[in-house]
């Protein structure tokens, strides 16, 4: 019998054409960009040169640098501490698939529009600030927009469907028996949430926190329309030097750097996460 030709090559090629089209291409262009001289009117010449990474040095670079950074991890800590309890909460559910309808109906409407919609809810003639005036908290309009505050809250809630799918997947496979032997063995509820729950859905968290701080990093929209000037992140420097100082090295530069330190983020915190955790409860019992 002759042996069994194997497809499998055959089956990858239409995938590893999209990536090697769509993924593989564009980066290689952006690497090479970032290591050539700018043109007298824009774009690139073909002299290699370093001064692209030399002007990553820029005190306001990097301090746009450290803003974006602070702002990343501030809008993914929000946005874990809200899709756990919430993805936590559809799992419990008996009405999951309401829920999760719920949770997946903002996918349906532009990102554009539900940006503008937080314009219309915090600005100094929104519902908010008309809402606080009718009650007579305030007689002045409160500045809610235009500062790192605004950013952070709108980045949470565009990105707080990205948490709490994963989590729900997870969750919704944990064995829930598991929190009620805990709770016979002594632990309280906090206890056996955090040694028990936590650590069975550890990949499930990973995931939440890979989907929502990689797209914060180089967040570009929001920052502008809610932000202002002193709320500029990275992203926004990118689009500022593609299309206004036309310096296609250094926005070329400033991507590989901002595409390097995700990539090295991500890979240190899924190392992390597959590293054995404790033994649950252990000397639980006669504690109590």
């Amino acid at each position: 019998m002759s042996a069994k030709r194997n497809y499998g090559a055959l089956y990858a090629a239409p995938q590893g054409l999209w990536l090697l089209a769509f993924f593989a291409a564009p980066l290689a262009i952006i690497v090479a960009y970032s290591f050539m001289r700018k043109g007298l009117y824009g774009g690139v010449t073909g002299e290699l040169s370093l001064d692209a990474y030399r002007a990553l040095a820029n005190p306001s670079l990097l301090a746009v640098a450290a803003r974006t950074l602070a702002v990343s991890l501030a809008a993914t800590a929000l946005t874990l501490l809200i899709a756990l309890p919430c993805g936590y909460h559809i799992a419990r559910s008996r009405n999951q698939a309401l829920r999760l309808f719920l949770v997946i109906v903002p996918f349906w409407t532009n990102f554009l529009v539900r940006i503008y919609a937080w314009i219309a809810i915090l600005g100094n003639e929104g519902f908010l600030n008309d809402f606080l005036r009718a009650l007579g908290v305030v007689a002045d309009p409160v500045q809610f927009l235009y500062n790192q505050w605004a950013v952070v809250l709108v980045l949470v809630y565009m990105y707080l469907p990205y948490a709490i799918l994963p989590l729900f997947s997870t969750i919704d496979k944990f064995d829930f028996t598991l929190l009620e032997a805990a709770r016979d063995l002594g632990a309280t509820k906090p206890q056996a949430m955090g040694r028990v729950l936590l650590p069975n859905i550890q990949g499930g968290v990973v995931t939440a926190v890979l989907f929502t701080f990689i797209p914060i990093f180089g967040a570009y929209a929001v920052p502008l329309l809610v932000g202002g000037k002193d709320s500029y992140m990275l992203g926004n420097i990118i689009a500022d030097q593609v299309t206004k100082t036309r310096n296609w090295p250094l926005a070329s530069a400033i991507s590989m750097t901002v595409t390097a330190l995700t990539g090295v983020a991500a890979l240190a915190f899924l190392y992390r996460s597959r590293k054995p955790a404790p033994a649950p409860l252990e000397g639980q019992g006669g504690a109590s």
